[in-house]
C-alpha cells in the first residue's frame, strides 16, 4: 500500500502530500517525560533493578540505633562495674563484717556481677564493630546484625527485663530495618 493509493484509509490525506523529515537535526522530540507511558526504573548490568548508591533512610536509622545500643552498653557496664565495687567495699566494712547473710550475698554476686560487666564488654564491642559495617558491609554483614539484634532482644526481656526494655526495643527496630528490602537492596548492592 503506498500513500498514492485513494483508498488506503492509514495513507496522506487527500490533496496532501506526506511531509519528509528534513536532514540536520530532527525537528518532532516526541513527548516530554511523564507524558504517556511511565518511564521504566533503571536497570543494573545485571537485569535486576539498579543498587541503591546511598544508603536508604530504614537502614541509616538502623545504623543510629546500634550507636544508641553502644552508647547504653557503655553506661550499662558502668552501672554494673559501679555496683560489683561497691559490693567489693561493703563486704570489707567492719559493721556489715558480722552479718553471715550479708557477706554470702556479697560473695556470690560480686563474681556474677564482674562476669556481667565483662560480657557486657564483649558485647559492646561486638555491637561497634557490627555497627561500623553498615557503611560498607555485604550480606553476612546483614545477617549477623540481625542475628544481633535478635539475641538483643531476647536478652533484654530475660534476665534484664527493668534495663532491657530499650534495648528490646531497639533490636527489634534494627532486626526490622535491616531485614526488609531496602536493608537487603543496600547490603546486596554491588560494590565496583
Amino acid at each position: 500500500m503506498s500513500y498514492g493509493d485513494p483508498n488506503n484509509p492509514y495513507g496522506a490525506p487527500q490533496g496532501q502530500q506526506p511531509q519528509q523529515p528534513g536532514y540536520g537535526y530532527p525537528q518532532d522530540q516526541g513527548q516530554a517525560p511523564g507524558y504517556g507511558y511511565p518511564q521504566a526504573p533503571p536497570v543494573s548490568p545485571y537485569g535486576g533493578p539498579a543498587a541503591p548508591t546511598t544508603m536508604p533512610g530504614s537502614v541509616s536509622a538502623a545504623r543510629v540505633m546500634m550507636w544508641v545500643i553502644v552508647g547504653l552498653q557503655v553506661v550499662g557496664i558502668a552501672v554494673f562495674a559501679f555496683a560489683a565495687a561497691a559490693l567489693n567495699a561493703a563486704k570489707d566494712e567492719e559493721s556489715l563484717k558480722d552479718d553471715t547473710a550479708f557477706q554470702d550475698l556479697v560473695g556470690n554476686s560480686t563474681g556474677v556481677i564482674w562476669g556481667y560487666v565483662v560480657f557486657g564488654l564483649a558485647w559492646l564491642v561486638f555491637a561497634a564493630v557490627l555497627a561500623t559495617k553498615f557503611k560498607n558491609g555485604g550480606n553476612g554483614a546483614r545477617v549477623t546484625i540481625l542475628v544481633f539484634a535478635i539475641i538483643t532482644a531476647v536478652l533484654g526481656i530475660y534476665p534484664f527485663i527493668l534495663v532491657g526494655l530499650v534495648h528490646t526495643v531497639l533490636a527489634v527496630l534494627v532486626a526490622v530495618f535491616v531485614g526488609n528490602a531496602n536493608g537487603k537492596a543496600w547490603f546486596n548492592r554491588p560494590r565496583y
